[in-house]
């Protein structure tokens, strides 16, 4: 059996958030690989120091937006960057790597955006998505993580309530996780602790949310669902500063 610790973190910019302690951070974690959603940046445009580390970047054609990037101290058998249609690539949302035991998946989910202008494509990516992943499932496990941009339930945001219908917390944004779990997935948070309350991974910037923690859990490791016996832990960092997100993370045995 080997063990694998797995970090994800939207970083908001991560030239920013070098500058807020990320790699306190990632050194701390020591992680087997390390997610990064939302760069903001292109390769080059900051010193990323991370020895033993391979680094992979997929940025997007527009600069400082979006952005995926992972660290990884095991070497994979292949890199796959975007999901497979073009229409998707021009953003840097998603890397793979294949791993011996399992694929890696780092993605930065489009949001669906105020008024849910952006609800179509959301939609359309989050089937290509599923398409994809399922694909991957067929030929050895997946572990897909990032900031996938949707509280599922509504134990996974404080004020569900009012935010019925708005973006992140749509029917339509839900709906697609729902299908996503039901075609062979499983979210590992909720895995080990499905009662856990005010368990969040975002906080707005406004009305001093992070402090009171009226925040959203929407930072997921979702596993292929023969993974269940391998998860030893999944683990929200709420302690840790830099972004508006903490980061989250997985440990698996396999």
């Amino acid at each position: 059996m080997e063990k694998f610790k797995l970090i994800s973190w939207n970083v908001n910019g991560l030239r920013a958030c070098l500058g807020k302690g990320f790699m306190d951070f990632f050194e701390e974690a020591n992680a087997d690989a390390f997610c990064v959603q939302e760069t903001k940046m292109q390769q080059g445009q900051a010193k990323v120091i991370t020895e033993g580390y391979e680094q992979f970047w997929n940025s997007a054609v527009k600069k400082g937006y979006s952005g995926t990037a992972i660290f990884s101290r095991l070497k994979p058998l292949s890199v796959a960057y975007g999901i497979g249609k073009e229409e998707h690539a021009s953003e840097g949302r998603a890397i793979t790597l294949e791993f011996e035991k399992f694929y890696l998946v780092n993605v930065y989910t489009p949001n669906a955006q105020p008024e849910l202008a952006r609800l179509a494509y959301r939609m359309e990516w989050e089937d290509d998505l599923r398409e994809y992943l399922i694909s991957l499932d067929k030929k050895k496990p997946v572990v897909y993580c990032g900031d996938l941009n949707v509280a599922h339930q509504e134990i996974d945001l404080k004020h569900p309530k009012s935010n019925r219908g708005n973006p992140g917390f749509s029917d339509e944004e839900r709906g697609k996780m729902t299908e996503l779990l039901a075609a062979g997935f499983l979210d590992s948070f909720r895995v080990l602790y499905p009662e856990a309350e005010g368990a969040y991974s975002w906080w707005s910037y406004r009305a001093n949310a992070r402090a009171n923690n009226a925040g959203w859990r929407i930072d997921y490791f979702i596993v292929s669902k023969r993974l269940k016996d391998a998860i030893r832990e999944a683990k929200i960092y709420p302690e840790v500063y830099g972004s508006d997100h903490c980061p989250v993370g997985i440990e698996l045995e396999l």
